[in-house]
């Protein structure tokens, strides 16, 4: 059983806009006001989400005064589901076209998961484009000494090792049970996801090509770890240029623990202009649905700090 995109754009305070950016056609859901005076804020989903995994920050954020565009990643939801570009550069380069698109000199960019990855991604792959970064559930992606930074948790690495098989994986996802299982798993959270949610996640990546999409960015992160493609993006995070970061984190993330994830102090003066570690202690690796007042509580206090409004 196949899903239109359609159904995925679901109706709320926010409007759905498709936006062209680096060759594709991206789906973003935006909320606040018009004026392209008013700090762009950009939201990016992880792995098994899309757009909608935002949806308890949305109005709120644009409340506070806020631009905000929930973003549909290559391959997810309502965008464009090419063939390939699902590794991090590509990614980024998508991110930073549709901030343009959106008709922002520069943006902050909120990313959870493999969109926190993104997030870590872009001081060092579109400078210009990104004056503060939020990363939630996403360790660096370069450790300290310069070699990938290795945080699974020893449960998901099976889990990993099964989504870089051919095929199987994605009919495991849309008609099995390694959704739920996956998202148990790593969100840690006895009674979540509820039923809403699984059949919302369900229905995303039921979506022509989605499944697929989604798997080849965990393909491509685990494949380029000893690749020249993976050792060129170390050496560009390496050369990051700083700005400020806020780093949020579930203490029962189930994929990414939380003991590993934070910037040691040389990583804190090289790549980051004011650094906050946040840890919430009733989330695992899905924390802005997991607790969405805690957090959205955090990106506003964050955001007044690194994105003040006029008076």
């Amino acid at each position: 059983m196949t899903v239109d995109a359609s159904v995925l754009l679901v109706d709320g305070p926010w409007r759905h806009r498709f936006v062209t950016a680096n060759g594709s056609r991206f789906h973003v859901a935006v909320v606040g006001p018009d004026e392209r005076e008013a700090p762009l804020v950009v939201l990016l989903h992880g792995v098994l989400g899309f757009w909608w995994s935002w949806r308890h920050q949305l109005a709120v954020l644009a409340e506070s005064g806020y631009r905000v565009a929930a973003m549909d990643l290559r391959g997810t939801g309502a965008s464009d589901k090419p063939p390939s570009g699902y590794d991090v550069p590509t990614l980024a380069a998508d991110v930073s076209g549709v901030v343009r698109s959106l008709g922002a000199d520069d943006a902050v960019v909120i990313g959870t998961g493999t969109g926190g990855d993104v997030c870590w991604a872009l001081p060092a792959l579109a400078p210009d484009v990104v004056s503060a970064v939020a990363v939630l559930a996403a360790p660096r992606l370069v450790g300290p000494d310069g070699d990938p930074r290795t945080a699974v948790a020893p449960g998901a690495l099976r889990g990993l090792a099964y989504a870089q098989l051919p095929g199987l994986p994605e009919r495991s996802l849309t008609h099995g049970d390694l959704l739920p299982r996956l998202l148990a798993r790593w969100g840690g959270v006895p009674g979540w996801p509820d039923a809403d949610t699984l059949a919302m996640y369900r229905d995303a990546l039921r979506v022509p090509f989605a499944a697929h999409s989604q798997l080849e960015q965990l393909r491509w992160l685990v494949r380029s770890t000893p690749r020249t493609d993976g050792a060129r993006l170390r050496a560009s995070l390496n050369a990051a240029r700083p700005v400020p970061v806020l780093q949020v984190h579930g203490s029962r993330d189930g994929l990414r623990p939380a003991a590993r994830a934070g910037l040691t102090a040389p990583e804190v003066a090289r790549f980051t202009q004011g650094y906050r570690f946040e840890t919430v202690t009733r989330a695992g690796h899905f924390p802005a649905e997991q607790a969405p007042d805690l957090v959205t509580e955090l990106l506003v206090g964050w955001l007044t700090q690194v994105a003040p409004l006029d008076p």
